[in-house]
């Protein structure tokens, strides 16, 4: 199996992280409450980001399935940490989504469902609280 990513430790608890197949790089670094900078993303932000992205993404591919605009859509993400063991323990996504001119309920029901189904929301740990929000404007 080939490799998708490379990491490299930069040290003082940052990592370069390099997407092979385009060159994209994405440097990591520890919270300041866990001794880091907190000059880049952490895992763990990167993690809570993945959730709102995947959504949106599907959202996405959801959309041009069922040939229907999508006209915008942005989204704030908000991850709540616990301490012993140190984890993430709620991810918080707020999405707001507008839509063409021409849009039905049974489209804004599938973009909702997609909330719950995307990958990475099957992905995380059942522990982790997803509390998603959408909103049509």
């Amino acid at each position: 199996m080939k490799p998708q990513f490379e990491t490299t430790y930069l040290g003082e608890l940052r990592c370069e992280n390099l997407h092979l197949q385009s060159g994209t790089k994405i440097i990591t670094d520890a919270p300041t409450d866990n001794l880091g900078r907190g000059e880049a993303f952490s895992p763990t932000d990167l993690c809570a980001l993945s959730l709102t992205t995947c959504i949106i993404t599907t959202m996405g591919i959801y959309a041009q399935q069922k040939e229907f605009e999508i006209r915008s859509i942005s989204a704030s993400t908000q991850k709540i940490m616990a301490a012993d063991p140190r984890r993430i323990v709620e991810i918080v996504s707020m999405i707001k989504i507008s839509l063409g001119d021409v849009n039905s309920e049974r489209q804004q029901e599938g973009l909702r469902r997609i909330a719950h189904t995307c990958p990475v929301a099957r992905s995380l740990h059942p522990d982790i609280q997803q509390n998603v929000t959408i909103v049509f404007e």
